[in-house]
C-alpha cells in the first residue's frame, strides 16, 4: 500500500516540502505518490492506506481548490488515516508554527468537514525575484508590517527541514489504529 501526498502550491515551496516528506518516507520504506492537488483528476483511492494534504497560504487564504477537493473526496479522506500541513510566511515566527497558534490552520480545521489525524504548520519561503511586480510590492508591504525581510533582491527559505522530517516520521507511523487512539 502507498501514502498519497497531495499538495497545493503558489510558488513551489509546498511542492518542495511534499517531495521532502516523500523522500523521508521512502527512507523509512514507505511507498508514496506525490500529486498536485490542482491537477488530481481521478484518484484510485483503493491504492492508498493513508493520505497527506499540504497547502500554502497567499494573502490570507488557501487556494479554493483545497476546499473543493476536500468536499468532493470527503468520504475517501475520512476512510483512511490522514495528515494535513499548511505552509505560510507567518510561521517563520516559531510561536506561529503550530496548528493551535497559526490562525490560517486553525480556521481551516474549524471549518473543514475533513479532520486529519495529524497536522503541522511549516514556514514557507520568500522569493521576491520570482514574484510578479504587484505580488512583490504587496508581499513586501506585508513583510514590512510584520517585521519581515523587505529586500526584494533576496530569496529566503524559512522552512525548518528538521520539523518536516519529524512530521514525516509521524506520518510513517500513522495507521487506522493509531488514528482511532488519537480521537
Amino acid at each position: 500500500m502507498k501514502t498519497l501526498i497531495l499538495f497545493s502550491t503558489r510558488d513551489g515551496q509546498t511542492r518542495e516540502i511534499a517531495s521532502y516528506i516523500a523522500s523521508d518516507l521512502s527512507e523509512l520504506a514507505v511507498d508514496t505518490d506525490v500529486v498536485n492537488l490542482n491537477r488530481a483528476e481521478e484518484i484510485n483511492w483503493a491504492s492508498y492506506d493513508r493520505v497527506v494534504i499540504g497547502a500554502s497560504i497567499r494573502y490570507g487564504h488557501f487556494h479554493p481548490a483545497l476546499d473543493r477537493f476536500v468536499k468532493k473526496h470527503l468520504q475517501e479522506l475520512a476512510a483512511r488515516p490522514g495528515a494535513f500541513f499548511s505552509v505560510n510566511l507567518v510561521a517563520r515566527k516559531p510561536e506561529k508554527r503550530s496548528p493551535q497558534t497559526n490562525s490560517y490552520t486553525r480556521k481551516f480545521l474549524l471549518n473543514s468537514p475533513w479532520q486529519p489525524d495529524l497536522c503541522a504548520v511549516f514556514a514557507g519561503a520568500l522569493r521576491y525575484p520570482r514574484y510578479r511586480w504587484l505580488d512583490r510590492i504587496m508581499i513586501r508591504l506585508i513583510m514590512k508590517m510584520t517585521n519581515g525581510e523587505t529586500d526584494t533582491s533576496k530569496e529566503v527559505v524559512y522552512t525548518d527541514w528538521a520539523q518536516v522530517s519529524s512530521f514525516a516520521r509521524d506520518i510513517a507511523h500513522l495507521t487506522r489504529d493509531s488514528a482511532l487512539n488519537q480521537a
